[in-house]
Order: C-alpha cells, then sequence, then structure tokens
C-alpha cells in the first residue's frame, strides 16, 4: 500500500492473482466432485488403455508387413531354439555313450586278439 492508504498496482495485480486462484480452485473442486467427473475419468482411461492396444497392433502389423520379426515371432523362434537345443543335447549324450561303447568294444577286441597270439604262441 502507499503511504496514503492507497493500493499500489502490484497489490492490486496481486490480490486479482490471488482472487483468481481461489476462484479457479473452487471451480475445479466443485467439477472433481460430482459423479460425472468420475464417469469422464473412467472413460479416458478406457480411452487411454484401448489406444495403446491399436497402436502395439499396428506396430505388430507394420513389421509384420515390413517382414521384420515382432514379439510373437521372436517368441516362437526362441522356443524352437529352446527345443533344438535340448534335441543337440540328447543327441550329444548319444554320441558320447555311442563312443564309449565303441572304445569298451575295442579293448575286448584287442584283449581277444592278445589272448589269441598268446595261444598261438608255442
Amino acid at each position: 500500500m502507499s503511504d496514503n492508504g492507497e493500493r499500489t498496482p502490484v497489490d492490486q495485480v496481486r490480490a486479482l492473482y490471488e482472487q483468481a486462484e481461489t476462484q479457479t480452485a473452487q471451480t475445479l473442486e466443485d467439477l472433481v466432485a460430482k459423479r460425472s467427473f468420475g464417469r469422464l475419468l473412467a472413460m479416458a482411461t478406457e480411452n487411454v488403455a484401448a489406444l495403446t492396444r491399436i497402436s502395439s497392433d499396428a506396430a505388430d502389423l507394420a513389421l509384420r508387413n515390413l517382414r521384420l520379426a515382432g514379439r510373437a515371432d521372436i517368441t516362437r523362434l526362441a522356443r524352437q531354439l529352446h527345443r533344438t537345443e535340448d534335441k543337440l543335447e540328447r543327441v550329444l549324450q548319444e554320441v558320447e555313450q555311442l563312443r564309449d561303447e565303441l572304445a569298451a568294444a575295442r579293448r575286448e577286441q584287442a584283449a581277444s586278439a592278445a589272448q589269441l597270439e598268446h595261444a598261438e604262441a608255442p
């Protein structure tokens, strides 16, 4: 305030700003308190979720049309790769088992040959 009790322009602007802020806050509180606001908020949330799903589907479709791998393709390939790795592991185990059997058979054959040579020698 000025010396003679009148409000300065800065004080007037501050008072107008505070009055506008108070009125805006009251109006927004009244708006939020209504049931229609809750319904509007729920509908907006549903729309955002739907738009997210639509954009995700559109991105997958675009990737498919570009012949690039999408999420579903990568997941399917990962499962196939895992199955192939399991099959390869089983084949390797069988190969190792066959090697062991072959080595045992060769040892037996060598032992038999040595016994035969020993029996033939007078």
